[in-house]
């Protein structure tokens, strides 16, 4: 019984907030070192210079861990009845976590096993879920504040649309019209679907600064920062010639470890916000 119960303690000590803060800042180095000792290309048997299947499957382990993890802490989020934060804000985004890595799996079993590079797959199903719930739960947490931006935030704002807009819309028409509707339509959904979440993202951080939970907002808000500027060069880099594993592919996995840092966070600002207020009951 108490084997049991010194093991117990222990791995809870283990998993606090501030050991998994570290173990995401850990993760997102590691993947950052990965991405820039091992992205080279080298030439095959054929000529063509390629990247190992080693190193793909590798990039591939680290975004799908860094959105598991998210998903699994945005989870504990929506299940604490302490959580400042509605906690449908935080199911929304765990849905669409999981969802991404779903999708993610699928897209990297596709590319590697199967060797296929398909237009549209099964992981568009999940990728179009990830978008929904993100939007979804982003959109709750602006509408949870009176939001009263002043003039100089409202130009933040726009400027970011604008220069976002006009990235994705110049992206766009330098790629091949995809001949297939369904094709183009996803596409237009997901360059959309970037725009509006970088929106969104920098109201939240502007909404949320000096707020008490400003730190776990700023976090989300880097995280859809991140996810923009991945999904972007992905969107750009499309060809006959593209590969995997390019370097700022990491951002995915920044992405991943950034929305899993804000649940952290928002999850200690709560702790700490009811051992305050059991304080004052108290005395």
């Amino acid at each position: 019984m108490s084997s049991s119960y010194n093991k117990s303690y222990r791995s809870q000590s283990l998993l606090t907030n501030q050991n998994i803060i570290l173990a995401g800042i850990i993760w997102a180095v590691l993947a950052l070192l990965y991405f820039l000792l091992f992205s080279a290309k080298v030439p095959g048997e054929d000529g063509i210079e390629s990247r190992a299947n080693w190193y793909v499957i590798g990039t591939n382990i680290f975004e799908a861990l860094a959105y598991l993890g998210a998903s699994v802490l945005c989870l504990r989020n929506w299940r604490s009845p302490q959580i400042v934060s509605s906690r449908n804000i935080w199911l929304a985004i765990a849905i669409g976590m999981f969802s991404y890595f779903l999708g993610g799996i699928i897209f990297g079993y596709t590319e590697i096993i199967l060797g296929e590079e398909p237009d549209v797959s099964v992981g568009d199903i999940f990728f179009v879920l990830t978008y929904i719930s993100l939007g979804i739960g982003m959109i709750l947490a602006v509408a949870s504040r009176r939001i009263n931006l002043e003039i100089w935030q409202v130009v933040i704002v726009s400027a970011i649309a604008v220069f976002g807009s006009l990235l994705a819309w110049w992206i766009s028409i330098e790629q091949e019209v995809p001949a297939d509707p369904l094709v183009a339509s996803l596409n237009w959904f997901y360059v959309v679907s970037d725009v509006v979440l970088l929106i969104i993202a920098t109201t939240l951080l502007l909404a949320f600064w000096g707020g008490r939970v400003a730190q776990s907002w700023r976090m989300i808000a880097a995280a859809a920062f991140s996810l923009y500027i991945a999904d972007m060069w992905f969107k750009y880099a499309q060809g006959p010639n593209y590969q995997s594993g390019e370097i700022l592919e990491v951002f995915w996995v920044f992405s991943g470890v950034l929305f899993g840092m804000g649940a952290v966070l928002e999850h200690d600002a709560s702790l700490s916000r009811t051992r305050r207020s059991s304080g004052r009951k108290r005395a």
